[in-house]
């Protein structure tokens, strides 16, 4: 999953937030450091990682992937992900997406002081600005996100243009995932890592 899935996943505070946006930034991070919060942020994005990771669902979905791009396929499907999520939103919840972003950037701008590296910061501050996660209703911002991580890549890759390969599976993918998301759902608040 990926970032904005992350936050819908998390609780409503903004220790959470910033624990479940640091999972895709820990490298390097003594996490006992971290308050508690943010700690249990951190523990319940990995396990959200691990559970979608291994998920037959998912593993069927990144094998629709051609040969050249298959080993970014989870990177692709993380992000394909929230643009599914956003798209089916009413299936999976009751509050108004638009609220929940706006809420979800306060957060993240509250947070800031507590993001360990000025990497998160400045990622999460992009964030904000160029309004990811509403931009993600849109195939085409979707595109432009994966060209973008594709050119973050420190060696050459086929990854560019992997927008094609979850368009090709488009239905497949979409099915998987409307089976595969409430999974996710229930096994996060059985897992109960973060206190309510």
């Amino acid at each position: 999953m990926n970032h904005f899935a992350h936050l819908v996943l998390a609780q409503p505070t903004v220790e959470s937030t910033v624990g479940n946006l640091l999972g895709d930034f820990a490298r390097g991070v003594d996490q006992a450091s971290l308050p508690a919060a943010v700690r249990a942020g951190l523990l319940n994005h990995r396990a959200v990682d691990r559970f979608t990771d291994a998920h037959p669902l998912v593993l069927q979905m990144k094998r629709s992937f051609g040969a050249r791009r298959r080993r970014f396929a989870g990177i692709a499907l993380d992000i394909y992900f929230d643009h599914l999520l956003i798209n089916h939103w009413d299936r999976f919840e009751k509050r108004s997406l638009d609220e929940l972003i706006s809420e979800l950037y306060r957060r993240m701008a509250e947070g800031r002081k507590m993001m360990p590296h000025d990497d998160m910061q400045r990622v999460t501050k992009r964030m904000i600005e160029y309004d990811w996660f509403g931009s993600y209703r849109h195939i085409d911002a979707v595109a432009e996100a994966l060209d973008r991580v594709a050119g973050r890549i420190r060696f050459a890759n086929d990854f560019e243009n992997a927008i094609e390969d979850l368009q090709r599976s488009h239905e497949m993918i979409e099915q998987g995932f409307l089976e595969f998301y409430p999974q996710l759902q229930r096994h996060v608040t059985e897992q109960a890592i973060e206190p309510t």
